[in-house]
């Protein structure tokens, strides 16, 4: 089945473990398939050129392919071939149509991270309160950084981290000359390795129009940020103290934007793949996965739901992720993923109506699976991943977040706008960080003079100089942060790094000291908390969430919520 999706040939492969495309000539029908090697194998390339493929991208370190080819039986050729672990179908190549090009940029919303964003057209966004001796403007509407003590009579009077310490985010892009990023981000070491998709098999919108019409590129640079999601988690790890916004929570750190995910928001294996390898390759420290690996939410290798090729598929997301996870890991990389927004125990059976959530079959739709704990959501359930459960103001686990004991690792602030007395919503109890100017702009969130009309964006203006942020909630903000705390810790223990440069530090020590320093806490009480949300439209929403584990770990928080200041002091 054609779910995960590549880039062109015509990408740009950089980092040692990606090899140059190979041009051929190809004629009739094409279909397009990822190929996983066996590890350690020889001769695969060629296995696959006597099956009638043409290999345009290839990445030699996790030994996976994608490769167009027009014989039918391709898969069935290969399927025996010592070098060949597995084979799946991959997007169909070819030009969108006419009509989706013109329908503009479709974007793939989580709607638990924009919760509250409908509510508030029309109005203006809160105002900071005067900040403490030394802290950024708006840092008193950061309660998330309070909460972990990253603030400037916390954490930041010790360690800020350092130039030395480089973390990358893989994500939608950053918006590397937002004012309040652009002082820490890293044109030359960011990267992008995804192609724009403007529509799927059914026609339907993807990313929109691609960015550069003019040369028909549909590649955006390495500093470009078309969906706000990726700028919002950079700047949550590393905004600089810069007497303008607001500030991360290592604001010395060097920020990369080694980009994974379509401006729609949908993230696929090669991308990611790719992106875990360079950051091996070149001295990232530390990389925050705020995602999971399109198409499926969870990957079977064995459900009666599936299709032989569906279960192909899913084993071979399985299996090149954790090898791509395991060669960052082995090189100093430490991996830090959101625990995700389903509000699901990953620990029991879970019933997933989701997936596959990209078309790329005409006809192709999501279907009902039940998914036992034997499955798995990547990145975030790979080996050495740093998993991220969310919590809201009054530290109770976000009503969003998903949990487990054994799964959840630590636990971080990430918001919850209906974490208030009342229980209705409160679009400042989610987390602020930077968003892009276009974006807000393109969005109609602000008025002529460029102030907001809306009460989730917020726009700070120093010394002739304006940046915009935004609210959002969810685990995808909780794992920056727990990164941030992450890259503190690489910048107070650890030593030169002789092959790069800058510092390292075993990525095993950082996730004991994160683990250790974390503060320690229980699950309420009783452990079935009932969550109760006032809806604006006047229904009411309850559920109930089983914590499980005990005050050194649960369910919930994992060994704790992560403490800036417990981790460099």
């Amino acid at each position: 089945m054609k779910r995960v999706i590549m880039v062109s040939a015509a990408a740009l492969l950089v980092g040692a473990a990606l090899s140059a495309p190979v041009q051929a000539q190809r004629q009739g029908p094409e279909a397009e398939y990822v190929v996983l090697y066996k590890d350690g194998a020889t001769g695969a390339r060629q296995a696959i050129e006597a099956a009638g493929g043409v290999v345009v991208k290839e990445n030699t370190a996790v030994g996976l392919a994608t490769v167009t080819t027009s014989r039918a039986d391709f898969a069935a050729a290969l399927a025996s071939d010592g070098a060949i672990e597995g084979v799946a179908r991959n997007r169909t190549i070819g030009q969108a149509p006419p009509s989706a090009r013109a329908v503009g940029t479709a974007r793939r919303t989580d709607t638990v991270e924009k919760e509250g964003h409908d509510a508030g057209r029309g109005k203006a966004g809160p105002t900071a309160g005067r900040p403490r001796p030394g802290a950024e403007p708006l840092a008193e509407l950061q309660w998330d950084m309070k909460q972990m003590n990253a603030t400037a009579d916390g954490s930041h009077r010790y360690n800020q981290g350092g130039r030395d310490v480089v973390v990358a985010i893989l994500d939608t892009g950053v918006d590397g000359t937002h004012p309040d990023i652009a002082p820490n981000f890293s044109n030359a070491l960011s990267r992008n390795f995804t192609t724009d998709i403007p529509a799927d098999a059914n026609g339907a919108p993807v990313d929109g129009p691609c960015a550069d019409e003019a040369d028909g590129s549909c590649e955006d640079a390495a500093n470009v940020d078309e969906n706000g999601h990726g700028t919002h988690v950079a700047s949550s790890i590393g905004s600089p103290i810069n007497r303008l916004g607001i500030a991360g929570v290592a604001p010395k750190v060097t920020l990369v934007n080694l980009r994974a995910g379509q401006d729609s928001g949908y993230f696929f294996l090669q991308p990611s793949v790719d992106a875990l390898t360079y950051a091996g390759d070149h001295g990232i420290d530390v990389v925050n996965m705020s995602y999971y690996i399109d198409p499926w939410l969870f990957n079977c290798t064995d459900n009666a739901a599936d299709s032989p090729a569906d279960r192909a598929e899913q084993a071979v997301i399985i299996k090149a992720t954790q090898r791509a996870l395991d060669y960052a890991h082995r090189r100093g990389v430490t991996l830090v993923a959101a625990a995700g927004n389903q509000a699901a125990d990953y620990t029991k059976p879970y019933v997933d109506t989701s997936s596959p959530d990209f078309a790329s079959e005409p006809g192709e739709a999501p279907y009902e699976r039940t998914i036992p704990p034997s499955c798995i959501s990547m990145p975030g359930e790979g080996r050495n991943v740093i998993s991220v459960s969310a919590t809201g103001i009054s530290k109770r686990k976000s009503y969003f977040s998903s949990f487990g004991n054994g799964f959840v690792d630590v636990s971080a602030p990430g918001g919850d706008v209906y974490d208030t007395a009342a229980n209705t919503r409160d679009v400042t109890k989610a987390t602020l960080s930077a968003y892009p100017e276009q974006l807000a702009r393109d969005n109609g969130e602000l008025n002529p003079d460029g102030s907001p009309n809306v009460d989730y964006v917020v726009r700070d203006c120093q010394r002739g100089t304006c940046a915009y942020y935004q609210y959002l909630q969810g685990t995808s903000m909780a794992s920056p942060r727990a990164a941030g705390v992450a890259a503190l810790i690489v910048s107070r223990y650890g030593h030169r790094d002789p092959r790069h440069g800058g510092k390292t530090l075993n990525p095993s020590i950082v996730e004991s000291v994160l683990k250790a320093s974390a503060t320690r806490t229980s699950c309420p009480t009783p452990p079935a908390f009932t969550y109760t949300r006032h809806l604006p439209n006047g229904t009411t929403v309850t559920a109930t969430h089983l914590c499980e584990g005990g005050r050194a770990r649960n369910g919930f928080y994992g060994s704790g919520i992560v403490d800036a200041l417990d981790a460099v002091r």
